[in-house]
């Protein structure tokens, strides 16, 4: 079994004055003492943001790397070694699931292994659903404004458009001639097999289905 301390700093002031990573190890240190564990080695990671996820930092993933079943992880925050409840989740379920134990001095103890496990499991889950929450939310505000101003939201580009250096779909001619020729064959009564027979001819190669979702689609886009 090794033991591992892991302690973080965000800004460079705080990094370079190391007042706050030595306050946090000798929170590790001392904790260990009383635990009776002996620490192995510390991992100090120096002017990284909590936003970044823990196995994409330096320190962080190097200490990912290393652990083995039976090992024991200390930090003296929550905060210090995550800042999403979603990243924080998805470690101690694998931590967990791998017989690593992770120990937040400031929430007591154990948090994957003994009474404090099951509520502090069950807060993270409760605030990773939130944060999904707001991720969509982000993502459909921002969907929904890039399509009011004609954005290319990714997928098939639609038939008569072509995309922008600025992500904006232009209008293309020839495209969009061949689409009012096709509603109207369509008025006429031409089938769709037969609009696409047409479209083959004017050097446009679609099938029956590709026809009918052009004449489905609003005339806008």
């Amino acid at each position: 079994m090794a033991v591992y301390g892991y302690a973080r700093v965000s800004t460079g002031r705080q990094a370079s004055e190391g007042e706050s990573l030595d306050v946090q190890q000798r929170q590790i240190e001392g904790y260990a003492m009383m635990q009776g564990l002996a620490l192995d080695r510390m991992f100090v990671e120096r002017g990284v943001s909590g936003s970044k996820p823990l196995g994409e930092r330096a320190e962080g993933a190097a200490l990912l790397a290393v652990l083995q079943p039976g090992d024991v992880v200390i930090t003296a925050k929550l905060d210090r070694m995550f800042r999403s409840s979603l990243n924080a989740l998805d470690v101690l379920a694998q931590l967990k699931a791998r017989s690593i134990s992770l120990h937040m001095i400031d929430l007591g103890g154990d948090v994957t292994g003994n009474g404090i496990s099951k509520l502090v499991f069950t807060i993270l889950s409760a605030v990773a659903e939130a944060e999904r929450d707001r991720i969509r939310e982000r993502i459909a505000v921002v969907k929904g404004d890039q399509k009011e101003r004609g954005r290319y939201l990714g997928g098939t580009i639609p038939f008569g458009f072509a995309v922008q250096s600025d992500g904006s779909l232009a209008e293309v001619d020839a495209e969009q001639a061949a689409i009012i020729e096709m509603m109207e064959l369509s008025s006429t009564g031409k089938s769709l097999r037969a609009i696409a027979a047409v479209m083959s001819e004017r050097g446009f190669t679609m099938s029956h289905n590709r026809v009918r979702d052009i004449l489905s689609r609003p005339r806008t886009a």
